[in-house]
C-alpha cells in the first residue's frame, strides 16, 4: 500500500514538473522569440514529431489557388453521407438552404471523424480556422479559412491513398446525381465584397424534357447532344478541346427558352449559375465570377441582347474618334478596353469569357444564351466553339400542341376526333401561337374539359383568322411589340448602371 501511494506520489510529482516546464517554455518563447520566429519553432518541433509519429497527415483545403477545390467539396459531401450515423462524430453541424426541406449533416469546426475503407481506418478533421487580415487584393477570400485533414497511417498510404480518393469522388458524383435538389446562382455586387460572388438557393423547376412543348424529333436530337458531352471527357481531352458547349437559344418571348434551360438542368442533374451581367462592373470582375462556379454546371446568360451593349457592331453606331493616343475613353470596346459610353463590360471580355483561355479553367461546363432577336447579335458570339448549337424556339406547332394537351389535359393527340385534330393541326400552324399563349388558354379553361378543346380551337382559328386577340398581339404588331419589351428592360436597367461608381 505504501509502495502505491509513492508512486502516485511520484506521478504526480512528474506531471506537476511537465506542467512548469510547459508553461515556462511558452512564456520563454512569448517573451523571448519574436513571433515569425516562434511560429517557424513551433512548426519545425511539429515536423520533427511527425517523424517519430506513425500516421501521416494530408489537408485538403477549401481554395486551390483562386479556385474552390474539387476535393474538398467531394470530401464534404462523403462525409456528410454519414456523419449522421457515425459513433465517432461527437460534434455535428445542422445547415438547411433557405425555401429547401432536406437537412444537411456536417463536421463542425475542428471536430473528427473515422471511417475505414478497405479494411483500413483513416480519420478526417474539420479544420477551420480565422484567415488573418491581407492586404486589399485583386481577388476576394472569405474570412474563414477551411480544410479538412486526413491522418492515415504510413504503412497504410500507398496501399490505399489513391484508390481512397477515387472512390470519395465516385461517391461524391453519386450523391450530386440522386440529389434532387439543385440550386441556381445569381450575381451580385455587394456578395463579392464578401467573399462569396455567388449567392445559391435550390432550384426546383419541375420543367423536364417530356414536358416541354417542342418538336419531339428536334428535343431527341438535344438530349443525344447533351448526354454526349456529359460523357465526353476521353473525347475532348484526346481532340484537346476545353470540355464544354454553347448552346443558343432564340425565338419570340413565351416560346419555352427558360423552361428549355431548366429541362436541360434537370436532365443533367447540373447546377444553374444564371449571371446578371448587369452587375459586372468590368471584364476582371467577370472572370472571377467565371473562377467561382463549380464544374457539372450552366452558366446562363438571358436576353444577352439587351442586357448590355454588345449588339452586332457592323449595325451599332461608330464610336467617336479618340481625341489622343491618351485620351482615357478611346474607343477600345473590341479589343477589350473601355468602349465609347465608359461600360467597362466589353464584347472583348464576354468572348474571352465563353472562349478564352479563362473560359478553360474548369470542365464540364455549358454556357446558355437567350436572344428574342439573333440578327441583333454580334457575329463573334455565334461561332462555332462559342454558341455550338443554335436552336430556334418558334411558334406551337400540332406536334408541340399535343404535348400541351397531354400537360394540361392528360390527352394526347390520338384522343381527339380525327376531325377536330385536322381542325387543330390546320390552325395552329397558321395562327402563329406561343407554348405560352396556348397554355394560357388551357389553364383558364381546364375546369370545363369537355369544352376546353372546342373553346381552344375557337380561339386557335380566331388568332388565325386576324379577327381577335388573345394572349399577345397580332402578327403585325409582334416585332413593335418585342421592341417594346426590349425597351422597357433597357429602361429599368440604366438606373443601375448610372448608379454604378
Amino acid at each position: 500500500m505504501a509502495e502505491r501511494k509513492e508512486s502516485w506520489t511520484s506521478l504526480a510529482s512528474l506531471l506537476g514538473t511537465l506542467a512548469f516546464c510547459q508553461t515556462f517554455l511558452q512564456t520563454f518563447l512569448q517573451v523571448v522569440l519574436p513571433p515569425e520566429l516562434r511560429h517557424a519553432s513551433l512548426k519545425f518541433l511539429t515536423r520533427a514529431l511527425r517523424c517519430f509519429s506513425s500516421y501521416c497527415y494530408f489537408d485538403v483545403a477549401e481554395m486551390d489557388g483562386v479556385n474552390t477545390n474539387e476535393l474538398y467539396n467531394a470530401v464534404h459531401l462523403y462525409l456528410s453521407s454519414f456523419a449522421s450515423t457515425s459513433a465517432s462524430a461527437s460534434r455535428l453541424s445542422l445547415t438547411r438552404a433557405r425555401n429547401s426541406s432536406v437537412t444537411t449533416f456536417g463536421l463542425s469546426s475542428n471536430d473528427s471523424i473515422a471511417d475505414v475503407f478497405n479494411g483500413v481506418a483513416v480519420q478526417w478533421e474539420h479544420a477551420v480556422t480565422q484567415r488573418q487580415s491581407q492586404p486589399s487584393s485583386w481577388r476576394s477570400v472569405p474570412d474563414e479559412k477551411r480544410g479538412f485533414t486526413l491522418r492515415i497511417k504510413k504503412r497504410d498510404k500507398d496501399l490505399i491513398l489513391n484508390s481512397y480518393l477515387d472512390h470519395i469522388m465516385d461517391k461524391a458524383n453519386d450523391i450530386r446525381r440522386n440529389n434532387q435538389e439543385r440550386l441556381i446562382y445569381t450575381n451580385s455586387r455587394g456578395s463579392e465584397s464578401r467573399g462569396r460572388p455567388w449567392e445559391a438557393v435550390p432550384f426546383k423547376h419541375p420543367s423536364t424534357f417530356d414536358t416541354l412543348a417542342m418538336d419531339p424529333e428536334k428535343k431527341r436530337d438535344i438530349m443525344e447532344d447533351l448526354r454526349d458531352f456529359a460523357a465526353g471527357q476521353a473525347f475532348y481531352q484526346r481532340t484537346g478541346r476545353a470540355w464544354k458547349r454553347g448552346y443558343l437559344l432564340y425565338g419570340p418571348p413565351g416560346t419555352g427558352k427558360s423552361s428549355m434551360i431548366a429541362a436541360m438542368a434537370n436532365f443533367l442533374g447540373y447546377d444553374i449559375y444564371d449571371l446578371e451581367l448587369t452587375e459586372v462592373p468590368s471584364n476582371t470582375e467577370l472572370r472571377k465570377l467565371l473562377m467561382k462556379t463549380s464544374s457539372k454546371s450552366i452558366i446562363v446568360i438571358e436576353d444577352i441582347d439587351c442586357s448590355v451593349n454588345l449588339s452586332n457592331r457592323s449595325k451599332a453606331p461608330k464610336a467617336p474618334p479618340p481625341q489622343s493616343y491618351s485620351a482615357p475613353d478611346a474607343s477600345n470596346a473590341a479589343s477589350g478596353g473601355k468602349d465609347w459610353n465608359n461600360n467597362t463590360m466589353t464584347l472583348s471580355g464576354l468572348l474571352n469569357f465563353t472562349d478564352g483561355l479563362w473560359s478553360c479553367c474548369g470542365s464540364e461546363r455549358i454556357f446558355v444564351f437567350t436572344t428574342n432577336h439573333i440578327d441583333k447579335l454580334d457575329p463573334a458570339l455565334l461561332r462555332s466553339g462559342r454558341m455550338d448549337m443554335h436552336i430556334c424556339m418558334s411558334y406551337c406547332s400540332y406536334p408541340a400542341l399535343e404535348i400541351l394537351l397531354h400537360n394540361y389535359l392528360g390527352s394526347e393527340g390520338e384522343d381527339l376526333s380525327e376531325a377536330a385534330a385536322s381542325e387543330l393541326r390546320e390552325a395552329v400552324e397558321k395562327a402563329k401561337m406561343t407554348p405560352a399563349d396556348i397554355s394560357e388558354v388551357l389553364i383558364k379553361k381546364r375546369r370545363n374539359r369537355e369544352k376546353v378543346v372546342s373553346e381552344l380551337l375557337e380561339v386557335i382559328k380566331a388568332r388565325a383568322e386576324g379577327k381577335e386577340e388573345y394572349g399577345g398581339l397580332r402578327e403585325k404588331c409582334e416585332s413593335n411589340g418585342v421592341e417594346e419589351e426590349e425597351q422597357e428592360k433597357r429602361a429599368l436597367e440604366s438606373p443601375q448602371r448610372s448608379q454604378r461608381p
